[in-house]
């Protein structure tokens, strides 16, 4: 029995548009070659818009260009895209891998570049490189992971956009780099050199409670994105904040603990020792969620 006619033109229209954004080309000047901090601005303003047709509108197209799923989210209403967009999940959604030997994934994610850092150099997508003193912005905490251990995650739009700390630590500085808001997706990682180092990013330094390892988050902003809050600073990080660069903080985090979120889905990367091991469920392309194993501490 065949589709009715309606659903079957809807679902026709839905695949064509599906198909026209996965072209590389396509995708990259619609998600690019525009006004990027102009559009990233507009989209703060128009998704905290607390207005019913505009969020069910807003929502329905989002869930019609992605595979986004509520089912796991703490509320069903929400009072606008943007709170749909921080959703907070219900408790014990994403539960914290308890061995004490493992340091476990800040949030979901699709795994990108990994592995051994070559001296100082690593990969933003096969091919193309950058430097840890290009994406830092200081030598100092370059030499620190010097030949160690690194892990890409990267957050699709329809993804739990918050993060959480990956092990029991302390944040020790925060560091705030202004920069461009590009798209961190593979067809832009593959076109962009050092895109990491372009876009707004912020360096998280943490000291791991009782091992004392060294371990940084750097969460990169990109388009519509532009925005990083942590509930331990007062301020939140977003395209009009200009500094301080170097915020100074001394917070204590749990290991699964909530450390603050995205507006929209973007990157972290994870910074270890090089006395550190990644985990065999951390391969290029797959899927992590927050809670499960990252690397093995040594």
């Amino acid at each position: 029995m065949g589709l009715p006619g309606d659903h079957y033109r809807f679902m026709t229209f839905r695949s064509l548009l599906t198909r026209l954004s996965q072209q590389e080309d396509i995708n990259f000047v619609l998600t690019n070659l525009i006004p990027r901090r102009l559009a990233t601005r507009f989209m703060g303003w128009f998704s905290k818009i607390e207005q019913p047709l505009v969020r069910d509108l807003s929502i329905g197209v989002w869930q019609l260009f992605s595979d986004l799923d509520l089912s796991e989210a703490k509320k069903q209403n929400f009072k606008s895209l943007h709170d749909c967009f921080i959703r907070e999940l219900k408790e014990g959604a994403r539960p914290a891998d308890p061995d004490p030997a493992v340091l476990v994934s800040p949030c979901d994610a699709i795994v990108g570049a990994n592995g051994r850092i070559d001296g100082v150099g690593l990969l933003q997508i096969k091919g193309s490189g950058y430097t840890l003193e290009e994406l830092f912005g200081c030598g100092e905490l370059a030499c620190r992971y010097r030949n160690g251990k690194y892990v890409t995650l990267r957050l699709t739009s329809s993804m739990y956009h918050r993060f959480h700390a990956p092990y029991d630590c302390r944040v020790e500085r925060v560091t705030y780099i202004p920069g461009d808001v590009w798209n961190v997706n593979p067809i832009a990682l593959s076109r962009i050199e050092k895109l990491f180092c372009k876009n707004e990013r912020a360096i998280i330094e943490t000291r791991l409670s009782g091992a004392g390892h060294a371990v940084t988050l750097v969460p990169v902003a990109a388009i519509l994105v532009a925005s990083i809050r942590f509930h331990f600073l007062d301020v939140p990080l977003t395209l009009r904040y200009e500094g301080p660069h170097v915020i100074p903080c001394s917070a204590s985090c749990r290991k699964g603990a909530e450390m603050g979120w995205f507006e929209h889905g973007s990157t972290i990367i994870v910074f270890a020792p090089g006395n550190f091991s990644l985990c065999g469920n951390v391969l290029e392309n797959s899927m992590l969620r927050a809670g499960q194993p990252l690397m093995r501490l040594p």
